[in-house]
């Protein structure tokens, strides 16, 4: 399952973070972030403003992710971090002032958010020592405003399986492609790559779950196109959306919300809802045998016995085969989405 967030400022106006949480919360977003101690939020020393958004958050049951540094206890005027519960607030980013045995108190209270990037091994063993139960921590890297300075897929994926297999949820960002954040406005990534094919949202997400084996995937811009709060809408539901051409006898498969099984194939992407089809819910139309292309769509035909009814998609060029009849083709400009439905994620036929 991937999980989603989005990102809000306090410098924005109120009714545009209004806005924005309200379309997170309809889209089945499950994270949020947003900042308390960043010194270009020129609000952020109003506690009714921020409290207001907070409770927005807190209705909507968003994961609230709060970077927060000890001065915010000032700022919403409470006397512990752990009161940031009463707010709303589920998870804290910590980056400075803070000991280790502050850290593991903090963490038997809300989620502790730590930034991947700069974990040390000390620091890992300090906090083992202090009694950490890592499964209450996080681990989220960095968005980067300044081009060149962001990392590589491959060194966030090196970082997220070590912290992974300690137990840590793991977060990183991809930009947004409508408002971008000021000052520099060039996007908020972790990826550098991803600054500059910022427009492609979904495949930026899926390739920083996949390839850089994050859990969480946040958005760091305030705002996204409305394509984009579409995709990740389904992506929040575990599926994507493929443009299809598909031969008019089988337009059925469209209605239905095709997932990959969970031992995933390099070569085909296997419908288990297919598996339930019954013989008379499609005719079995003789088409000329060709070659399966990349994108190509069939089902098993009476010839697969126990497997007749199967729907796969082609994932890379495959050879002739009688015993499937090939009813469509994943357009061409979606094609580049098919080596991320895999371990159970979801295809709809559109």
């Amino acid at each position: 399952m991937i999980n989603t967030g989005i990102s809000f400022y306090f410098s924005n106006d109120m009714v545009i973070n209004e806005k924005v949480i309200k379309k997170a919360i309809h889209n089945e977003v499950k994270y949020i972030f947003t900042s308390l101690h960043i010194p270009e939020e020129s609000s952020i020393n109003d506690p009714n403003h921020i409290k207001k958004i907070l409770k927005l958050c807190k209705e909507g049951n968003l994961n609230l992710i709060v970077d927060v540094g000890p001065e915010t206890l000032e700022k919403l005027e409470i006397k512990t971090i752990e009161d940031l519960q009463e707010f709303g607030i589920t998870h804290v980013r910590l980056d400075y002032g803070f000991s280790a045995n502050e850290i593991i108190r903090i963490s038997q209270k809300l989620h502790v958010v730590l930034n991947a990037s700069t974990i040390t091994e000390d620091q890992l063993l300090e906090w083992s020592r202090c009694g950490a139960d890592f499964t209450k921590f996080s681990a989220c890297h960095n968005y980067y405003p300044k081009p060149y300075t962001g990392l590589s897929i491959q060194r966030v994926k090196e970082i997220n399986q070590q912290l992974k297999s300690l137990g840590f949820t793991t977060m990183a960002f991809v930009p947004g492609n409508k408002t971008l954040r000021s000052p520099l406005f060039q996007g908020l990534p972790t990826v550098e790559a991803h600054r500059w094919c910022k427009n492609n949202v979904l495949l930026n997400m899926l390739e920083l779950f996949y390839e850089g084996s994050n859990d969480v995937v946040l958005i760091g811009d305030p705002e996204l196109d409305d394509i984009s709060w579409h995709h990740m809408k389904n992506l929040s539901l575990n599926y994507v959306e493929l443009k299809a051409d598909i031969r008019t006898p089988y337009e059925f498969v469209r209605n239905i919300i095709h997932h990959d099984r969970l031992d995933s194939s390099q070569y085909v992407i296997r419908s288990q809802e297919s598996r339930t089809y019954k013989m008379e819910d499609f005719k079995e139309i003789k088409y000329p045998v060709t070659e399966r292309k990349p994108g190509s769509i069939f089902i098993s035909n009476h010839l697969f016995l126990r497997y007749c009814g199967e729907l796969e998609i082609a994932r890379i060029s495959l050879p002739k085969e009688e015993r499937v009849i090939i009813i469509g083709q994943i357009e061409k400009s979606d094609l580049k989405y098919l080596p991320y439905i895999k371990n159970g994620l979801g295809v709809k036929l559109i």
